[in-house]
Order: structure tokens, then sequence, then C-alpha cells
């Protein structure tokens, strides 16, 4: 089975799970949900929707502060900002508007409206979305068309711990998660579009468009 991230036919199997079957990739070391055995839009939506992301809530807001206290120091005032797969409710968006950003949003699902698509951005935040992507090698692609020449993508998604301790991670249990990439995997895709990796803390990653 060829990678969805790199392409490439270097599968080997990683974890069986409930009836559920991991794979990793020994190019780009990709972890991912076999296809056949992904949720389709309405499950996801339907799980999505019971996800409580409220920009008030100041546990949430400290949880997305462990990117924003890393991107923000990086970003020039007035920077413009797309928020990438938002989900039903873009506190980081909200939190970022607090700081003097200017904040679109793109959800597939929840805000769909392809404008933003059309643009390009001072700087992308892509956070606990990546591991939805069904078609991560496309998606990345997408982001790095959205990003200006020395723009920034703020990503944060968890590592995965290592084989015998997969089945009882807590995020393998969110059946909408079906792609996970740890460090070696964050620096493939820096490596494939020509971006600088920081890796500030765990689980937080942000990329600069070019090397320069």
């Amino acid at each position: 089975m060829d990678c969805p991230l790199c392409s490439n036919g270097t599968a080997e199997a990683f974890v069986r799970w409930h009836d559920r079957d991991y794979l990793r990739c020994r190019t780009c070391r990709l972890i991912w949900l076999t296809p056949e055995q992904r949720p389709d839009a309405m499950a996801e939506r339907a799980y999505y929707a019971t996800h409580e992301n409220d920009e008030c809530d100041q546990g949430y807001r400290r949880f997305l502060g462990r990117l924003t206290e890393h991107l923000i120091p990086q970003l020039a005032a007035g920077a413009t900002g797309l928020d990438y797969g938002c989900g039903p409710g873009p506190a980081l968006a909200g939190m970022l508007r607090e700081h003097g950003f200017t904040m679109q949003t793109w959800d597939p699902l929840f805000a769909p409206d392809p404008a933003p698509l059309q643009q390009q951005h001072d700087f992308v935040t892509c956070t606990e979305t990546a591991e939805h992507f069904h078609h991560p090698g496309a998606e990345f692609e997408r982001l790095n068309s959205l990003l200006r020449p020395g723009g920034l993508l703020g990503l944060m998604t968890s590592f995965p711990p290592p084989a015998e301790d997969f089945p009882g991670w807590h995020y393998v249990r969110d059946p909408t998660h079906v792609c996970f990439y740890g460090p070696e995997t964050l620096g493939w895709i820096a490596e494939r579009h020509g971006w600088r990796l920081e890796i500030p803390v765990k689980n937080v990653a942000i990329f600069r468009k070019g090397r320069g």
C-alpha cells in the first residue's frame, strides 16, 4: 500500500487495535489507519460536534497557548493568518485576533467557503487537524501553497508513542484520528517542501517556508 504522505510503497504493519489496522511508512515514518477503516464525512461531522472547544474555556486557551506562545513572537505586527481546519468553534482564530492579527478561517465541514484557500497568508495555523487528514500529502501541498515566502505554519498534533504503548494511547481512541506524525515525519515534511522546522515543545511544530 502506498503511503498517503510520501506515496512510497514502503508500508509495514505497525499495530492492530480493536479490529483497526495501523501501518507505518519505512520512508517518512507516518503512521496511518488503513483507508477502508476510516470514518466517512457524516460520521466525522457527528463526532466533531461532540467536541467542546469554547474560546472562553481557560483550559482550552492554555492548551492552544502551547502553540501561540512560540508562534506570536515570530510574527510581524499586523500579520494576516488562516486557521486551517478551524472546526465548529474557531477559538484559536479568536485568540490571535486579540493580539492584533487579521484572521480567516477554513474547515471542510464547518467553514467551507473556499475564498481563504485562494489567497496566500503570512501564517497558517493547523491545530489538532493534521491527524484527521485522509490525504496528508495533498494537504501539506495545499498548506505550502497558502503560505507567502517566509511564512509560518504552526502545527499542533500529538506525537505517537512506541508500538507497545500505542494501544493505550488516548489519541488513538478518537475514531477520526487517522494519521500520526512524530518528529521524524515532520522532518520529512520540512525537507519535502523546503521548510525550516522548529519543535519548541512536544506536540508543537513551527515550519517556515524557505530555508534562507
